[in-house]
């Protein structure tokens, strides 16, 4: 067996080096922090012999003291009185590898044991299948799996949680049930046979009453074929105190519907028909011809199998489209009588439908209820039932064509990452907004474009902190970097504050922002000038300065430079951060020191110096340094301040790739004003993603980053390129009239 030592300056370099001598099957039997940085034992597993014959231990890489590359003669204790020899330090080796070699075999058979990293996006993909959900959307789902997650071991629970998320984010829901409720016209309930329209008929009803009483409500039947069906409906509208209608088969809709214009909601129960029957496209058209405003609401059964789910809601959505409408929500009913729900959010997850409510009973009307998406995912991801269930959901839906699993899912991964910009990234909905004024005449768009950046100061887009560029341009650029607003959970704003548009003077445009905006805090690339920096005093304003090096500051009675100060800084803690991409560190150190604001005879202002340096998470090495003025008194809201800044440096490099290809993507001139509010706007929402640490962000990275194809590995600029394409997919679509990134109304 081949015992072999290595140190290095950290964990992972020494990880690179044993795996470098040993192979990737090396095991790592010790490791220790020493003076030299880290030491680790490993071991090969390929060189282990045969049990009953016995290898020498080799000599290391680098052999450490009293270990001799033989075995000697006669054990010998080794100094320090603990009793180890070269000879029972080899037998405690061998002996713990044998332990461990069996551990990992018996852990292997065992069910929950944990499995090679590799098989993570395997084991995923088996589990949503054993659940019911398609290949197809499995494997869409399963492209968009971050890096961070790809190497989880079987015991990780990290994975299971992002699936779970995932299709949180795909299945649209009902989420305002008041919203809903308040709106009037026609609904109608269509669906196959014995679905449970009638019943959910009257539990839509009883909703409207207790909401706005019996008047406001009327119940129309048109199932003039099952047998008591009027007079079921009947039944419910005398308990509900409203009134129904009963229409046949050929008695014409319009008729009715124009008596009741003056209610607020009129709920059909239509006839159950299957979805192979053609009569199918005619009572649409009739529903259609009955009212321009009617709302389709397609039943679905729980616990229908999943081929007759995909024929149900193709078969409707295309009858409706024959009659000119569209077919957007969807509610199901059975849920009680469900096993599976993973067929069933598939099918709605993949068609885009809206999913309003959920019918788990007979009651009328408590057993209907808004969905709970995160209870719903977690229903559907639980262990199957039957063992059959990996190969009955391992076929894909009756359209999944090659083609589909492409264009489709694309489209479908599109418009999730769009929702989740909208929602997380604040101002990206009008960074849209300013990327289709490019398609606009050029007097048109000027005027559009003021009228948005005049909307700036409305409350979606408040900041509680500005970061202020440096004024004049950039060195080898013709325009200068943009002003970025800060939102309230400390990311960036995706509409910028353009430089020529704002005042001059320094103290005004602090001033202006404090006004318009709220902001608390101002991130500053230099010193405050003497009118600013009055400004700041008089008002009591947070403030941070990210200066030079050289920059000199008062300290003992002498002008000194930070850098000649910053061995005499105190230490002040550390903070996790991210460093071009990776996990990093933000070492603090701060000294108390003076400066002047600037005018002859001024008298010195205390200041607080702020050293940092930026170290990689599982390192010692200093990557960066940099340095900071504030104001006293600040207290814990510094750290977060300073690590504002901090990410702020990652913005100017990628406003010019983005001002670099966005002539190519939009294709046509849009001026040099919106090209560089895109640019920067595009900038600053890729870095908010590259920036941020939670859920959220690592999931929607890794859909962005897979919009590209291929598995990248996610940066700021893939995210930027990713975002780029988004919006030009977005565009391109938007003018071809597919509403494939229309969230369903």
């Amino acid at each position: 067996m081949n015992v072999q030592r290595f140190v290095a300056a950290s964990s992972r370099e020494a990880m690179r080096l044993a795996r470098s001598a040993l192979g990737e099957d090396a095991l790592i039997l010790a490791n220790r922090q020493i003076d030299e940085g880290v030491e680790i034992l490993a071991v090969s597993e390929s060189a282990v012999p045969p049990q009953g014959q016995p290898d020498r231990p080799a000599a290391s890489v680098a052999p450490p003291p009293r270990l001799q590359p033989a075995r000697p003669p006669e054990p010998q204790a080794r100094p320090g009185g603990n009793g180890m020899t070269a000879e029972s330090l080899y037998a405690m080796s061998e002996r713990l590898f044998s332990e461990m070699h069996d551990m990992r075999r018996l852990l292997a058979r065992e069910p929950g044991g944990r499995q090679p990293a590799a098989d993570c996006r395997q084991r995923l993909r088996q589990q949503l299948l054993a659940a019911g959900f398609s290949a197809l959307l499995a494997d869409e789902l399963l492209a968009g799996l971050p890096a961070e997650l790809g190497e989880a071991a079987a015991d990780d629970e990290r994975p299971a949680a992002w699936v779970g998320r995932r299709l949180r984010d795909r299945l649209v829901v009902l989420d305002d049930e008041d919203a809903f409720l308040d709106e009037s016209g026609v609904v109608a309930l269509v669906g196959s046979t014995g679905v449970g329209k009638t019943t959910t008929t009257a539990k839509l009803a009883a909703r409207y009453v207790m909401r706005h009483g019996t008047g406001q409500v009327d119940l129309v039947s048109t199932d003039s074929f099952r047998i008591g069906a009027h007079e079921q409906l009947r039944i419910y509208s005398r308990l509900l105190d409203v009134s129904s209608h009963a229409l046949d088969a050929e008695q014409p809709l319009d008729e009715l519907l124009g008596g009741l214009r003056g209610k607020r909601r009129v709920i059909i129960d239509t006839v159950g028909m299957s979805q192979r029957d053609q009569r199918v496209i005619d009572q649409i058209a009739r529903l259609g011809r009955g009212a321009a405003s009617m709302r389709l609401v397609l039943l679905l059964n729980a616990a229908s199998q999943p081929e007759i789910l995909e024929e149900i809601i193709t078969t409707y959505r295309q009858a409706a489209r024959a009659a000119g409408t569209e077919l957007r929500d969807c509610l199901v009913t059975k849920l009680d009588e469900g096993g599976r729900l993973g067929p069933l959010l598939d099918a709605v997850i993949r068609h885009g439908l809206r999913l309003l409510f959920v019918s788990d009973g007979q009651r009328v009307p408590e057993d209907l209820a808004l969905v709970d998406p995160e209870a719903l995912v977690a229903r559907a991801l639980a262990p199957p039932r039957a063992v059959e269930a990996l190969a009955a959901a391992a076929a894909s839906p009756p359209a999944a064509d090659k083609w589909a699993q492409g264009l489709l899912g694309q489209g479908r991964r599109a418009a999730t990452a769009l929702a989740a910009l909208r929602a997380r990234v604040g101002g990206f909905a009008a960074l849209e907004e300013a990327w289709d004024l490019c398609a606009l005449p050029l007097s048109l768009r000027d005027q559009r474009l003021d009228a948005l950046l005049a909307d700036q100061r409305q409350p979606a887009l408040q900041a509680s902190g500005m970061l202020w560029a440096r004024r004049g341009a950039l060195p080898g650029c013709e325009w200068s970097m943009p002003d970025l607003g800060v939102d309230a959970r400390g990311g960036w704003l995706a509409l910028p504050f353009l430089q020529h548009r704002q005042p001059a003077d320094q103290a005004l445009r602090l001033a202006g922002v404090n006004a318009g905006l709220g902001v608390t805090a101002h991130l500053l690339a230099g010193l405050p000038d003497t009118g600013a920096w009055a400004w700041l005093d008089g008002g009591g304003h947070a403030w941070v300065s990210q200066v030079r090096s050289a920059q000199r500051v008062i300290y003992g009675g002498e002008r000194q430079s930070l850098a000649q100060l910053a061995t005499l800084a105190l230490a002040s803690g550390q903070h996790a951060c991210r460093w071009r991409g990776q996990p990093a560190r933000l070492l603090l150190s701060q000294l108390a020191v003076a400066a002047s604001p600037g005018a002859r005879g001024a008298e010195d202002y205390p200041l607080r110096a702020w050293f940092g340096e930026i170290r990689a998470d599982d390192s010692v090495a200093v990557l960066a340094r940099r340095y900071w003025l504030t104001p006293e008194g600040l207290g814990d809201t510094v750290a977060p301040l300073l690590l504002g800044q901090l990410y702020g440096e990652a913005i100017p490099p990628l406003i010019r790739r983005a001002w670099q290809r966005l002539p190519a993507l939009i294709g046509q001139p849009c001026g040099s004003e919106l090209r560089l509010l895109l640019a920067a706007g595009l900038a600053a929402a890729a870095c908010h993603l590259d920036q941020a640490g939670d859920d959220w962000a690592m999931d929607l990275r890794a859909e962005l980053a897979g919009l590209l194809g291929g598995r990248r590995r996610s940066s700021a600029a893939v995210l930027l390129d990713a975002l780029m394409y988004l919006c030009a997919a977005r565009e391109t679509i938007r003018h071809a009239a597919i509403p494939v990134l229309e969230a369903p109304c």
